[in-house]
């Protein structure tokens, strides 16, 4: 076995812990093992914790998280010791994965202690089992920062620095498919454990996230999520459709249909961000009122689906209802458009968030005092009765392959293929020259009209098309809640979807992308229902975390791939592997 850390570069600098680097990776290979072995110990000796931590031999509940920390600190500790196979895990041969996925078990399993001493009245509720994880998972810590330091000069910072990548090595086709299907079967289970985590075991869902925040961070620093993007770009209608399959796979995991509900309002949210991504991610227009447009279809859709409280004696079929929302919202969006696209910056955000407003306020107040009786105002229209499509009732339960389906399951399909259609117009729309001249306009306006291009006709395009997809998820959401009313349409304060969590969910996923957008949406929608404590302290929390996220990572979760440019500390533009300057179709200024 060859020794390729002993003997440090002559750049890099001794890290704050004073230690040999052959003892330092022992410390980080001990604490891993140590740490895993503490998951099959008890760790509280009452069953009141959220989970059963008290069996030995049986990890459960947070055991679990912190036995995935600790197997991943002991898969990236072992590449610094140059295991053969392993190398590709971290070809740079960098501290900072090790030290994030060392952070991911140790934030964990402190946590879990804290949490059980705090919840159950003192220390004396913690078995040895707790007292183990919390030592052993800090010795990879300690191990970790006493691996030479990879940023001289830059103190702790330099260990969140992401190193720069070696070029990787070609594979095959095969193989690269096979790693596609790899990554989607993770995500899967991930996501599948997320939202089966019970809304009153919150430490557990807090602990979730914990570990996902740091082992995403050190993947991140590894590499291995730009490549693969990467791959996934080069194989994107597979990558598609077994993201698509996953997504079927899901109701038929879960054995509560409240899951599949927040699975239904996930895609709606998730939907509605990735309409506002062609209009923000694409064209660069800050639109602060872009829930509306949802609102409309969603009143539209009421109005003619056969509601006894809707002013229209008509009941459409789906069909025509969903085409009714789209083209309200279409009508919507061109008549405030026009007048309006015209303006750029600040101003353009101050009269869209006019437009949100006067829509809600509008709603409530066509309740038959205030102006026409047409949408009963606060009280909304309610018993909009659920979707019929070819005589399959989406509202009652069904038996497939051995499996019942709830109405939110079947709902949750149907969904899935209004998400199907909104990510191939986006992907279709973004390839074409319109979308070029989307790209264009949101670089640089000015050099694009220079250019040619017609400004205020492609806004428009941008704006209608946004608002119309809106619409479309927007007919879907009336019959799942079964009524619709002002009250969620506003700027900010009430449950997502709202303006400020959507233009949340595009920031936080990464603008311009397909799956940033849908995983901001996922990310913004479950930790609100799984944490109920934080209900009061939504947009503080977010705000922290977009705070965080624009420090570390600006190009979002998902980095799109035409605006991943950026200049390193010594000045040199850094192109990610496989990408030359020539791929940028449009002008790009990097690091503006």
């Amino acid at each position: 076995m060859t020794d390729t850390t002993t003997e440090a570069p002559a750049t890099a600098a001794r890290g704050p812990v004073p230690l040999p680097s052959a003892i330092a990776r022992l410390l980080i290979a001990v604490g891993a093992v140590g740490t895993i072995a503490s998951t099959f110990l008890s760790w509280t000796w009452t069953s009141d914790f959220p989970g059963n931590l008290t069996v030995y031999g049986y990890p459960a509940g947070l055991q679990i998280l912190a036995l995935v920390g600790g197997a991943l600190t002991l898969l990236f500790g072992l590449t610094l010791w140059d295991v053969k196979g392993l190398r590709w895990l971290n070809p740079a041969n960098a501290t900072s994965p090790v030290l994030l996925t060392a952070l991911s078990a140790f934030a964990v399993c402190w946590f879990t202690g804290i949490a059980i001493a705090v919840d159950l009245g003192g220390l004396v509720n913690l078995d040895p089992g707790a007292f183990v994880a919390m030592a052993a998972s800090a010795l990879p810590v300690l191990g970790a920062l006493a691996l030479p330091h990879p940023a001289p000069g830059t103190g702790l910072r330099g260990y969140f620095t992401k190193p720069q990548q070696p070029r990787p090595g070609k594979v095959s086709p095969l193989a690269e498919r096979g790693i596609i299907t790899v990554g989607t079967a993770i995500g899967l289970v991930a996501f599948t454990y997320g939202i089966g985590i019970d809304n009153e075991a919150s430490e557990t869902f807090i602990g979730f996230l914990l570990l996902v925040v740091f082992a995403a961070w050190g993947l991140i620093h590894t590499g291995l999520v730009d490549r693969y993007a990467t791959i996934s770009a080069q194989h994107k209608a597979f990558a598609s459709t077994l993201a698509f399959v996953a997504a079927v796979i899901f109701p038929f995991t879960q054995s509560d249909d409240h899951n599949a509900n927040v699975g239904v309002n996930i895609l709606i949210f998730a939907t509605v961000a990735l309409g506002l991504n062609i209009v923000v991610g694409l064209t660069g227009l800050l639109d602060l009122g872009y829930v509306a447009f949802l609102g409309v279809g969603a009143y539209a859709a009421a109005l003619v689906s056969g509601s006894e409280y809707s002013p229209f004696s008509v009941h459409f079929p789906f069909w025509a209802a969903a085409l009714t929302g789209m083209a309200a919202s279409l009508v919507f969006g061109v008549l405030i458009g026009g007048p309006t696209l015209r303006l750029r910056g600040d101003y353009l955000a101050i009269v869209t968030l006019g437009f949100g407003e006067i829509f809600r306020i509008t709603v409530n107040s066509l309740d038959g005092d205030s102006g026409p009786n047409v949408t009963r105002g606060p009280n909304g229209i309610t018993q909009i009765p659920d979707i019929n499509i070819f005589g399959f009732n989406l509202g009652v339960s069904h038996d497939v392959g051995g499996f019942t389906l709830g109405r939110f399951a079947n709902y949750l399909f149907l969904m899935l293929i209004v998400t199907a259609i909104v990510v191939l117009v986006f992907t279709r729309a973004a390839d074409s020259r319109i979308g070029r001249s989307w790209i264009a306009i949101r670089e640089d306006e000015t050099a694009a009209t220079a250019m040619g291009i017609n400004g205020f006709r492609v806004k428009l395009i941008a704006f209608a098309l946004g608002a119309s997809l809106a619409g479309l998820a927007g007919t879907v959401m009336a019959h799942v809640n079964y009524s619709v009313n002002p009250q969620p349409y506003q700027f900010a304060g009430a449950a997502p979807p709202n303006s400020a969590f959507l233009l949340a969910a595009v920031v936080l996923g990464g603008m311009g992308t397909v799956s940033g957008p849908l995983l901001g949406a996922s990310v913004l929608y479950l930790v609100p229902e799984k944490l109920q404590f934080l209900q009061n302290y939504e947009l503080f929390a977010f705000g922290v975390a977009l705070i965080l996220l624009m420090r570390f990572r600006p190009e979002g979760i998902i980095a799109n791939r035409r605006r991943q440019l950026e200049f390193h500390e010594t000045g040199q533009l850094d192109v990610p592997a496989q990408q030359t300057l020539t791929d940028e179709p449009a002008v790009t200024k990097a690091g503006a």
